[in-house]
C-alpha cells in the first residue's frame, strides 16, 4: 500500500483497509465481530477488507489453536496479521564492526550477524564487510533478499536525506560518500539512512532505557561524543541533519582536541582506539595521577558538551551509551555536574541496549517505514520532513 492522498479515488477503501489491518495486528486472532467492534466499521465492510488483505498476503485465517478458547458449536472464523509476509533489516556501519539484524514485520528480531572491520579500512572494504553481514544473516534465516520490505542503515557522520554522507571524521573515505546510492543498488526495497547517535536514541526510546520518556538525549560517549535527541517523541535531526554534533563544541574556544584531553603522555590518542582509551580509565581507577588528571579533563569536557544540549532542549532523560558508558567514574560525575549547570537537571542513565543500540535503531527506521506504508494514518517517530 502507498501513502494516503486526498486525490486518491480509493481513499475511503484505503483508510478502511489501514484501520482493519491495524486492528488485526494489535489483536490475538480476532473474529469478524471483534474487528467490527474494534474499528466501528460495518460487518460487510470489514469482511470485504479482510478478504482483500488475504489476497495481498498480509492476512491469513488463523488456525484452530490460535486466539481465545473456543465455544461449543461451529467456531467463528479468526484471522491474523502475517508477520512472516515480509522481513525488515537494520544495519550498523561502525568504525570497528558491521552488523545486521533481521526481523519479521512485527519487528521481532530473528537473527543477527556482526563482523569485525579494520579501523583503517577503505570505504570499499568497509562496504564489502557490510555486504557479507547482510548476506550472512539472510542465509542463516533462509530468507530471500526479495522478502525485505525495508532496510534501515545507521552510520557515523552527518547524513543527508538522500543518504549522502556530508561530513564524517570517524571513518576513512566516508565524507562525501553517496552511501544511499551504493546501498540501494543491493536491494529491491527502500533503504533508509540515519546518523548512528540518532538511531541509538530511537532504539532506546523503542525498547531500551528511554521507553517511558518522549524528551530524551542519547549521548554516544567517546573521545569525540555525539548525540541524538527526541523531542515530543519525534527524532530531531535539525535543518541539515547536524543536530547533536556536540563533539565539535571544543572548537568554540577549547583549543585541545579530544584526543589530547585524554592523553597521559602528551601524545594524542588515536580517536578510534577504544582499548587505549579504556586503559587510561583503568589506570585512573588504580590511582595513576596522570590518568586521573586525564580522566578529569575528559569528564569536564563531556559535562560541558552534554550540558549545552540539555540547556537547549530540556530533556527528561539523558541516556549514555558508547564505549564510555560502561567505564567506572562516568555516570555519577555526569549526574552531579549536570545538577550544577542545568536549571532542571534530567535523569541520567546508562544505555539498556549497549552495543546493539545502533543496529536496533536502524531496524526501527525500517519498521517505521513499513508501518507508515501499511497503516498510513500518521507520521512515524523517524519520518523525515
Amino acid at each position: 500500500m502507498g501513502r494516503l492522498t486526498g486525490g486518491d479515488p480509493s481513499l475511503l477503501r484505503r483508510i478502511n483497509s489501514a484501520v482493519v489491518l491495524h486492528a488485526l495486528r494489535a489483536a490475538d486472532a480476532p473474529t469478524l465481530t471483534d474487528l467490527v467492534q474494534a474499528t466501528g466499521l460495518s460487518r460487510p465492510t470489514v469482511e470485504g477488507v479482510v478478504e482483500g488483505l488475504i489476497d495481498t498476503g498480509l492476512v491469513a485465517e488463523a488456525s484452530a489453536e490460535e486466539g481465545a478458547a473456543r465455544r461449543q458449536g461451529r467456531p467463528a472464523r479468526r484471522f491474523r496479521f502475517r508477520v512472516e509476509a515480509g522481513h525488515l533489516m537494520g544495519v550498523e556501519i561502525g568504525p570497528h564492526r558491521a552488523s545486521a539484524l533481521l526481523s519479521d514485520l512485527s519487528g521481532r528480531v530473528l537473527d543477527s550477524v556482526s563482523l569485525d572491520v579494520r579501523v583503517a579500512a577503505s570505504a570499499n572494504e568497509r562496504l564489502e564487510r557490510v555486504g557479507h553481514a547482510v548476506a550472512d544473516v539472510l542465509s542463516r534465516c533462509s530468507v530471500a533478499r526479495e522478502s525485505l520490505r525495508a532496510v534501515g542503515v545507521a552510520s557515523p557522520g552527518i547524513v543527508e536525506a538522500d543518504g549522502t554522507v556530508r561530513l564524517c571524521t570517524a571513518l576513512p573515505e566516508w565524507t562525501g560518500l553517496p552511501l544511499g546510492e551504493r546501498l540501494r543498488s543491493w536491494f529491491t526495497c527502500p533503504v533508509l539512512l540515519e546518523n548512528d547517535a540518532n538511531a541509538a536514541a530511537v532504539a532506546e526510546h523503542w525498547s531500551g532505557a528511554a521507553a517511558d520518556s518522549d524528551d530524551i538525549v542519547f549521548v554516544r560517549a567517546g573521545l569525540s561524543p555525539g548525540a541524538g535527541s527526541l523531542i515530543g517523541g519525534r527524532l530531531h535531526r535539525g535543518f541539515g541533519g547536524a543536530a547533536g554534533e556536540i563533539g565539535a563544541l571544543h572548537l568554540l574556544g577549547r583549543e585541545a582536541t579530544p584526543e589530547v584531553v585524554l592523553s597521559t603522555t602528551g601524545e594524542p590518542l588515536h580517536p578510534l582506539d577504544d582499548a587505549q582509551v579504556a586503559r587510561v580509565f583503568a589506570m585512573a581507577s588504580e590511582g595513576d595521577a596522570g590518568a586521573r588528571a586525564a580522566q578529569d579533563r575528559y569528564m569536564r569536557r563531556l559535562v560541558h558538551d552534554v550540558a549545552a544540549l540539555v540547556l537547549a532542549l530540556d530533556p527528561q532523560l539523558v541516556v549514555v551509551g558508547g564505549w564510555a558508558a560502561g567505564l567506572d567514574g562516568v555516570l555519577e560525575p555526569l549526574r552531579s555536574e549536570l545538577a550544577r549547570y542545568c536549571l532542571r537537571p534530567p535523569r541520567v542513565v546508562q544505555s539498556a541496549l549497549g552495543e546493539a543500540a545502533v543496529a536496533t535503531g536502524a531496524l526501527r527506521l525500517a519498521l517505521d517505514h513499513v508501518e507508515e506504508q501499511l497503516f498510513a494514518v500518521e507520521s512515524t517517530v523517524t519520518a523525515r520532513r
